[in-house]
């Protein structure tokens, strides 16, 4: 995933029903508990865990039982001291003091307790990237320190695996057309990890390192569920008993499918893992960033959304607007000739189309303008307005070539604009001889285009003519 590109935006839940739910999540609230039961008697050793003789009390308060309840509680108590929940009072003595956070989580503001979850989030996951070290000890060399590689475990490249996989995992969730809430299989995850773009059949190698990957992946998240991170359903324990058995080739039911694990990412992962890629540079909007934003910057904003996320976005920003002034100011904000003003005019226009008839005097005020007034004709007939003038021929092609510009903007060559293209050289008699005149930035780009997308050599060998003659006629 590059951190060059935006992602896609986001649609997240309101602040409060997240921090709601941070505090509702068994780490947390456990977290939590601990802080507050924590005086003047508990005592941390020099790394500020729980020293042992109080893991039994620990636990026993949370209602831990069996062989992992200490190391249930430990793991809760350094959520605590990550979180800022406790502090430590005393280094020497060992002893701990409630922290400044953890007044936070009963009289914050939502962002409050969202902070202090993300906080403890970003402890699960340093921890869940650490696998088990029963061997440390053995790993330590003469100076105390330890040989990672004795242990066959490289922590930086852990760290990154694990990133790598959560933001493939918060891609598919964001992207339009993809699981969205629904669960992923960790097959699907780990080989998106491991499997090269470019290969076709997985040779026997790489099966393996997905299988391997799949085993590292089943236990991170069954280390990150607790913090609310994600829904997950571990893979099946019979499995486990032969780790040569791969997925199998061909038509699986969904129960197949499941048996290898499936991992959902919930509204409060998404906030959570978007913060973490703001954090690391990444561009991740959210739907709703640009409600109180002017038109310009909605125009440009939602230039690179899907169509459905850019139709959240601007419902949004529509709904805290009179129609009529909203009007006049998408209209407004859709003008120019930069490369970017054709994709603005279409989605001015896609906005346009959310809003009533009380809008119409903005779209009449602009029937005379040569950028806008094909839009605004289009609008006031669709909408059944009356004494709406007829467009000039040069207003239709400035138009056609403003909107194909844009749909190659918007998504490139695409099957959608293959078809737009064939239906407009067969629908024009004579397109390409008129349409190099059209006085409008894109014309040449645009006529390139249709030549390389128009499936019949002789219209897309016009199309490339018209082309040239478009590029001579503005000194190109």
């Amino acid at each position: 995933m590059s951190d060059s590109a935006p992602l896609p935006p986001v649609r997240l839940r309101p602040e409060a029903e997240l921090a709601h739910a941070a505090l509702s999540t068994p780490l947390l609230s456990r977290a939590a508990r601990l802080a507050r039961w924590a005086g003047p008697d508990t005592r941390v050793d020099a790394g500020g865990e729980l020293v042992e003789e109080q893991l039994p009390a620990a636990a026993e308060l949370l209602g831990l039982t069996g062989d992992d309840a200490a190391a249930y509680a430990g793991e809760a108590w350094r959520v605590a001291l990550d979180a800022g929940l406790v502090e430590i009072a005393d280094e020497d003595a060992g002893a701990v003091a409630a922290g400044e956070e953890l007044t936070l989580l009963t009289g914050g503001s939502p962002h409050d307790v969202l902070a202090v979850w993300q906080a403890a989030l970003e402890t699960v996951i340093a921890d869940a990237s650490v696998p088990d070290l029963d061997g440390i000890v053995d790993a330590l060399d003469e100076g105390g320190e330890v040989d990672f590689s004795s242990l066959g475990w490289d922590p930086e490249g852990e760290a990154d695996f694990l990133d790598g996989v959560l933001g493939n995992l918060y891609l598919l969730t964001v992207s339009e057309g993809g699981p969205g809430e629904a669960p992923v299989p960790l097959p699907a995850l780990a080989a998106s990890m491991i499997v090269p773009s470019d290969m076709g059949e997985p040779t026997n190698d790489v099966l393996e390192q997905v299988s391997d990957a799949m085993m590292r992946l089943d236990d991170q998240f069954r280390a990150l569920e607790p913090i609310g991170l994600v829904e997950y359903q571990p893979v099946d324990e019979t499995l486990m008993a032969d780790v040569e058995e791969e997925p199998a080739a061909g038509p699986v039911d969904e129960a197949d499918v499941a048996r290898y694990g499936m991992v959902r990412l919930t509204p409060l992962g998404a906030y959570g893992l978007r913060a973490r890629l703001l954090e690391a540079g990444f561009v991740a909007p959210a739907v709703g960033e640009l409600a109180d934003k002017g038109a310009d910057a909605l125009l440009d904003g939602t230039a690179a959304f899907p169509q459905g996320a850019a139709q959240a976005e601007t419902e949004q920003w529509l709904a805290s607007r009179e129609s009529l002034s909203a009007a006049r100011e998408l209209l407004a904000a859709a003008r120019g000739e930069d490369a970017g003003a054709p994709l603005r005019r279409l989605r001015c226009q896609q906005a346009l189309s959310l809003v009533g008839p009380e809008a119409e005097p903005a779209l009449r005020e602009v029937l005379d303008d040569p950028e806008l007034g094909g839009l605004a004709r289009v609008w006031l007939a669709e909408g059944g307005a009356a004494d709406v003038p007829a467009p000039s021929q040069d207003m239709i092609f400035w138009l056609t070539i403003d909107t194909v510009a844009a749909q190659l903007a918007a998504e490139g060559n695409s099957e959608e604009l293959q078809a737009l293209v064939e239906g407009l050289a067969q629908q024009h008699a004579g397109f390409f001889a008129e349409a190099w005149r059209v006085d409008h930035p894109d014309t040449a780009d645009v006529l390139e285009a249709m030549g390389r997308l128009h499936p019949d050599k002789k219209v897309a060998k016009e199309a490339r003519k018209a082309a040239f003659k478009a590029r001579s006629q503005h000194g190109g």
